[in-house]
């Protein structure tokens, strides 16, 4: 039997770090040769397979796909599309699977969170239910640390140390200026559903009573009255109050303090607000002069000061993935374990997709403080490793020198075009 090409793509929010994986399966995937052929990767996620538009990696030099390594962004385009089930949209994955023929794909590697580990297992099943059976790996991605059966994701570590890094820097400037003017800080970060991005502020503190004096977890159901009187109680006694607040936090009946009757193409709530929300409380309760600030797409950019330990699994994760399915491995997602908690090590493992799929870990409620508004010791000894070591990338004119691949597209074959 020749040997089959193979399928790469990356799915959802991109990271700091999503690149180190493409890196990971391209060098692994030129090393196996033997076995696997061409790496095509979809130009922007699953979409770029749907519709025929596939980027020839070979065309890459081998020094600007170990530059992926330290740029951030998704190379090749993401996406946030979610396919339906086979019943529902047929013609979707009969689309797909023409177009696996048509350029002799039989590995397909998704680079994603939770959805997209969804995707991966649907296709996985359905090809094989279709007579076309192609060997599925999830490679773990997002910043939300949300996915289970894996001790973290990769993209939260640096995420974690940006959030960190930026919640002491701003406190510094609080500290300085409250006397006489700013006396409230918020800062607002990505995560839906689990604190753990929000959490990663905590960090920021050396000892008890340090910045962040309040941070808001979506596990921990949120109180006006209980937020104000701890806000008061922190200026009274520190002088200057720093809040870290998540995206998703909500009040106990489950509605969020802010967010839009929007929808994304995942069916998620548009969130966001949070911030000018919690800033709004507390003139209307206290007067205080407050700035706020959204993280945004800052956190999950900010390659130039990604964790090293971030990067590392990152690119270990994808080259895992293609070690798996040279040994005839499918419809599993690469994990991370932690081997030891004293002295941080890990390794990698492997763990269904049926059990990955559409799943999410929150926060356990060990990792926050009785009072819901810290983190405890538990949580710090597990953050703490995720954002040690640096990695910086190479600087060019005071600028991190990111690499921008030729991405050469691979000629179509089918004459008509999916109308998704």
């Amino acid at each position: 039997m020749d040997k089959k090409n193979a399928f790469y793509a990356q799915s959802g929010g991109v990271t700091a770090v999503i690149n180190a994986s493409a890196a990971g399966v391209i060098e692994a995937a030129r090393e196996n040769s033997a076995t696997i052929g061409t790496v095509y990767a979809g130009l922007n996620g699953i979409v770029g397979a749907l519709q025929e538009d596939l980027i020839d990696t070979s065309k890459e030099s081998s020094v600007d796909v170990a530059a992926l390594k330290h740029t951030p962004g998704g190379a090749f385009g993401s996406c946030r599309y979610k396919m339906k089930s086979y019943d529902d949209s047929p013609l979707e994955y009969e689309r797909l699977i023409a177009v696996f023929k048509a350029h002799n794909i039989g590995y397909f590697f998704y680079n994603g969170g939770g959805d997209s580990a969804d995707t991966c297992l649907k296709v996985s099943q359905i090809a094989e239910k279709m007579g076309y059976p192609i060997q599925a790996i999830h490679i773990p991605k997002t910043i939300d640390n949300d996915l289970p059966l894996t001790d973290c994701s990769p993209g939260f570590g640096s995420v974690a140390k940006y959030i960190a890094t930026s919640t002491r820097e701003a406190s510094l400037d609080i500290a300085s200026m409250c006397a006489t003017s700013t006396k409230v800080f918020i800062l607002e970060v990505m995560g839906r559903h689990a604190g753990w991005i929000a959490a990663s502020g905590g960090l920021a503190a050396e000892k008890t009573g340090d910045a962040p004096h309040i941070i808001l977890f979506p596990e921990i159901p949120f109180s006006r009255e209980k937020f104000i009187s701890k806000v008061e109680q922190t200026i009274s006694e520190k002088g200057y109050c720093v809040v870290v607040a998540s995206e998703g936090a909500q009040y106990s009946d489950g509605a969020h303090i802010s967010g839009s009757i929007n929808k994304d193409a995942f069916g998620h709530q548009q969130l966001g607000g949070v911030a000018p929300t919690l800033a709004s409380m507390i003139k209307q309760s206290t007067g205080y002069k407050y700035h706020w600030a959204l993280a945004d797409y800052l956190q999950r950019s900010a390659r130039h000061i990604a964790s090293k330990t971030d990067v590392d699994q990152a690119y270990a994760v994808g080259r895992r993935a293609v070690e798996l399915a040279v040994q005839g491995k499918s419809s599993v997602m690469v994990s991370i374990e932690r081997d030891s908690t004293e002295e941080y090590s890990w390794s990698l493992g492997e763990v269904p997709l049926e059990k990955v799929a559409n799943m999410e870990k929150k926060m356990p409620r060990s990792f926050i403080t009785k009072d819901g508004f810290g983190i405890t010791q538990t949580a710090r000894d597990y953050l703490q490793p995720l954002i040690s070591g640096e990695d910086h990338p190479p600087y060019k004119n005071g600028l991190p020198d990111y690499v921008q691949l030729k991405n050469v597209m691979v000629p179509k074959k089918l004459k008509n075009s999916f109308e998704g």
